[in-house]
């Protein structure tokens, strides 16, 4: 038997909680504490980059990538809660799915991903 899944994601963070509430009220996730979050059944793609890549930031060792629905609707809740949300053309591929980049208060680079139905 080998492995079925990611079982949790780690990281530290100089504010715990007020990045925990930052997830909950942006995005839906409940990560405060040790909570367990139930996600729908979907794609995860797990991919080492090469040390050079220029797709997310030099200084960061990982970049977060959550899938999405209604990554339109997401995008507009998210400016108008004043959190930066870029988008490039390019960064969408017929097949894939398309992506927009946000970042937590404490600098994650967040690509969210709306696979294509």
């Amino acid at each position: 038997m080998g492995v079925t899944g990611i079982g949790g994601l780690f990281f530290r963070a100089r504010d715990p909680e007020g990045l925990a509430a930052w997830y909950k009220t942006h995005l839906g996730i409940d990560a405060g504490g040790m909570s367990v979050w139930s996600q729908q059944a979907g794609p995860t793609v797990f991919a080492p980059f090469s040390a050079d890549t220029d797709y997310f930031p030099a200084d960061r060792q990982w970049m977060l990538n959550l899938r999405v629905e209604g990554l339109d609707d997401l995008a507009a809740g998210l400016t108008a809660a004043g959190i930066e949300v870029e988008r490039r053309p390019e960064w969408d591929m017929p097949g894939v799915g398309r992506f927009a980049r946000i970042h937590d208060p404490e600098g994650l680079a967040i690509e969210l991903w709306e696979p294509e139905a």
